[in-house]
């Protein structure tokens, strides 16, 4: 008994002991603590205030760069991000109904599997090496060139509009000048990026729009769109330039369906006023596409006026005789001629519940067959309308005047650039179900006489949910007839009516041979004469 309790009592002394040495180590190490640096004096700066401030200014607008930079490029990469998913779920998609099929194109039998980002990022860097960017390729004449636009913060100069036509555009239309906007802003973020700061060249001020001096770019229809990008320097002879390039991807199905236009009737309204002569013409065509070769058709004449009325009804009813197509409509205005008041009444005059197809057409095109299953597919209720570039003719009397016989109408609608040109500023003719035309609030009824009633119309469309189809077409022609443009009109349309005259005539090399005509009969004569000398 007393030797448990002198064990126990031994065990508590131990634990005070070693109690009380814990409390006087502490002790020792709160005595022997360093001094704290909290009452330590500020950091002097050696150049005062003024170059504190100028320190922290400089420490601002590099952070104000830098998040700007940050933010640009999340947001590139979050957009990417999305871009590639959307890329592979669709790629992934493809291959696995051309696996299924057995007919996986040749070259893409390894991404059987599920695409990845690499997969694709793999794809446009081929696609960078394929295109004409870092090294010329190999062309097979001067045709195969795909030639460079320049460009401006204000404006395009083009040659897809032909040096004669549209050499300069501004300002440019918006989504072209984003496109070239977001490039320039893409610059001047690699440019203003930590990565300038790398090499021996360092800029003192930031890059900013009003460094950029012009750029050059095009677009390979099969491999993307490259830009070439030039930046002013520190000196007036230092230049800083870039190259982007913005790769397509693969080519992908949307859709495929079976159209049948067994059923699609087209109303072909034309406005008229005198012109018996082009009418005969435009009847004989009619009968041959219209009637002949296609038979889903129907003609709407709005005549305005009474003179030679009634030779058009004798046309008419003969050719209704002689056809025995019944398929017309003949409507009379007592008004002053008004193309869009003409085509208006048309329209609104069919009378049968079927939801028909307007061909709207001037007394002076020509048509095809082709061009009228064209106007078929390329229409569509409540989805989309056709805007066809015609191709314009011009005058026979110049084009042919070296030929003793001019050749037949069907022999001189080939399309070449010495018998005519694409009239891409006419948005006359065009196909639109009745429906579409209704909705869309029709012509502006205030418009008399000629020109820019159908653009407004067509702006309707360019500012609505519809797809505007706009493509030049093979089967449909302008031919060649004398112009004259009424003093009555304003000067605006004065203006555009005498530019259509002029462009009508004949091709820029042709006028050139009419102007020079003096001077290349001298030539003849001069060359003649040394040959008989000799």
């Amino acid at each position: 008994m007393l030797r448990r309790w002198l064990l126990y009592l031994v065990a508590r002394m131990g634990l005070i002991t070693l109690g009380l040495c814990c409390c006087l180590l502490l002790l020792y190490l709160l005595a022997c603590r360093p001094a704290s640096h909290s009452k330590q004096q500020p950091l002097q700066w050696s150049g005062g205030t003024t170059s504190k401030e100028g320190y922290m200014a400089l420490l601002q607008e590099r952070e104000d760069s830098h998040r700007h930079y940050v933010n640009s490029l999340t947001k590139q990469i979050s957009e990417l991000k999305e871009a590639l998913l959307e890329r592979t779920q669709q790629l992934h998609e493809s291959l696995e109904q051309a696996k299924s099929k057995g007919i996986l194109p040749q070259g893409l039998e390894s991404l059987h599997k599920n695409p990845t980002e690499s997969d694709l990022k793999e794809f446009f860097r081929s696609q960078l090496i394929q295109a004409e960017v870092n090294s010329g390729v190999n062309l097979p004449n001067e045709y195969a060139l795909t030639p460079f636009d320049t460009f401006t913060l204000q404006t395009v100069y083009q040659l897809e509009g032909g040096l004669s036509r549209h050499p300069a555009e501004r300002p440019a239309r918006k989504d072209r000048r984003d496109e070239l906007i977001s490039a320039v802003e893409t610059a001047l973020h690699i440019l203003n990026g930590p990565q300038q700061h790398r090499d021996g060249a360092k800029r003192k001020q930031t890059y900013s729009p009003a460094d950029f001096i012009q750029g050059l770019t095009r677009i390979e229809r099969d491999r993307g769109s490259v830009y070439e990008l030039m930046f002013k320097g520190d000196g007036s002879r230092d230049f800083r330039t870039l190259v982007l390039f913005r790769p397509f991807g693969p080519v992908m199905k949307v859709k495929s369906e079976s159209v049948n236009t067994h059923g699609v009737v087209i109303n072909i309204i034309v406005p008229l006023s005198k012109r018996l002569e082009a009418f005969k013409q435009f009847i004989n065509n009619f009968r041959e596409a219209g009637i002949q070769q296609d038979g889903r058709v129907h003609l709407t004449v709005v005549y305005f006026g009474r003179d030679q009325i009634e030779q058009v009804k004798a046309l008419m009813d003969r050719t209704t005789r002689e056809t025995r197509f019944r398929s017309f409509t003949l409507i009379q205005v007592n008004e002053e001629f008004s193309r869009g008041r003409g085509l208006e009444v048309g329209a609104r005059a069919w009378r049968h519940k079927q939801n028909v197809l307007l061909f709207f057409c001037d007394v002076d095109v020509h048509f095809t067959a082709d061009f009228l299953t064209s106007c078929r597919l390329n229409a569509e209720p409540g989805k989309k309308v056709y805007y066809p570039v015609l191709f314009s003719q011009y005058n026979p009397a110049i084009i042919y005047s070296n030929q003793t016989l001019r050749p037949s109408l069907q022999q001189q609608l080939v399309i070449r650039k010495e018998n005519g040109f694409w009239r891409d500023f006419g948005f006359g003719m065009t196909c639109q179900y009745r429906s579409d035309f209704i909705n869309i609030g029709g012509f502006d009824r205030s418009i008399k006489g000629w020109g820019l009633e159908d653009v407004h119309v067509y702006r309707k469309y360019l500012h609505s949910k519809m797809m505007v189809i706009r493509a030049p077409s093979r089967g449909l022609f302008h031919l060649w007839h004398e112009k004259s443009c009424s003093d009555e009109l304003p000067a605006d349309k004065y203006k555009m009516c005498m530019q259509t005259k002029a462009m009508s005539e004949a091709s820029h090399g042709q006028l050139g041979e009419l102007f020079f005509k003096q001077e290349i009969e001298h030539h003849l004569d001069s060359q003649k004469q040394k040959s008989e000398s000799i």
